[in-house]
């Protein structure tokens, strides 16, 4: 468990699974970062907790200090040993939820862990460009924009653009 003076870090539970599935099912929230498709319960299921353990992602649940039920999750995904790189997701389930320094927090742990517990050196994003909370909190942290990807999604009738941003270790 990863802890901070908001936020904690920590596994999954089956009990979380209820709304992760709604966040998944979330057509608004889809808006900031895919193309909304209803999920199907056992792909989510299979997704979340998979029977064999994959060595290349990282989930954590976000839960607020001293409250049991989730209020998001990090991802790391693409964990490459050898070139010390992942990508990060991260995602406040409760849009009321937002904007109060938890993500912020959440992020910061998760770089922490990046570099202290996996000695990784380059940690990736990838941000729609119409998401200005999540650029703002990205460059608070660090990270730079080091492509984009133009018009590369189509979300409710509108192309979107894709923002890389990547964040590297200082030595």
């Amino acid at each position: 468990m990863l802890q901070g003076k908001l936020v904690i870090l920590g596994p999954v539970y089956p009990l979380d699974f209820n709304a992760l599935f709604l966040w998944a099912d979330d057509s608004e929230a889809a808006l900031l970062n895919e193309p909304y498709r209803p999920p199907l319960w056992k792909h989510q299921e299979t997704f979340w907790f998979a029977q064999n353990p994959d060595p290349s992602r990282v989930f954590f649940a976000l839960r607020k200090i001293h409250e049991p039920s989730i209020l998001g999750y990090v991802q790391l995904w693409n964990i490459d040993a050898v070139n010390r790189s992942v990508m990060l997701g991260l995602r406040i389930g409760d849009l009321a939820q937002r904007g109060q320094g938890m993500g912020q927090e959440a992020l910061q742990l998760a770089i922490d862990y990046c570099w202290q517990h996996l000695n990784l050196r380059r940690i990736t994003i990838s941000v729609f460009a119409n998401n200005a909370p999540a650029l703002h909190i990205y460059e608070k942290n660090g990270f730079i924009q080091e492509g984009l990807l133009r018009q590369a999604v189509y979300i409710s009738g509108t192309w979107v653009d894709i923002i890389l941003m990547g964040l590297l270790r200082c030595p």
